[in-house]
């Protein structure tokens, strides 16, 4: 009978949702160890966003927004998982995330810069703030395409 109302209980758990304190559990199959490491992974990315980005070497491409907004992106070739976004005379590190439209999306979980990038333009938002900080942005490149069409 024990058995029995302990099944019953479990059920009326989980069709009322799952508990709070079960969020942060290691999912199936997940021991605790790799729950660990996945949460120390996670909180060095977020040291690591904060941390001033070395850009020696790296490829920078100007972007002119409206509003007379700039933005620098600096690239490396060999290395498309981050990027360094100079804005508003400081440097983030932003890391890919991906997307399934085809547009470049960086972020900076720290911050909460998000830069995503498409053929025509670039634009910068804050996720924190729920707002766009630059938009319209093009490269040299970009604006010269648009002026070979028009």
């Amino acid at each position: 009978m024990k058995l029995f109302t302990a099944f019953a209980l479990l059920i009326a758990g989980l069709s009322a949702g799952i508990p709070p304190a079960m969020a942060n559990a290691p999912a199936p199959g997940e021991t605790a160890k790799k729950a660990s490491a996945k949460k120390a992974t996670a909180a060095r990315k977020d040291a690591q966003d904060d941390d001033q980005p070395d850009v020696t070497g790296l490829k920078a491409t100007a972007f002119n927004c409206e509003l007379g907004n700039k933005i620098t992106i600096y690239s490396d070739a060999a290395n498309d998982q981050q990027i360094a976004l100079q804005w508003d005379k400081r440097m983030h590190r932003m890391h890919r995330v991906g997307t399934t439209t085809g547009a470049h999306r960086f972020e900076n979980a720290q911050n909460g810069l998000v830069w995503i990038g498409i053929p025509a333009k670039g634009m910068l938002l804050d996720s924190k703030k729920g707002k766009q900080l630059a938009n319209e942005c093009k490269s040299p490149e970009q604006a010269a395409h648009k002026v070979a069409e028009g």
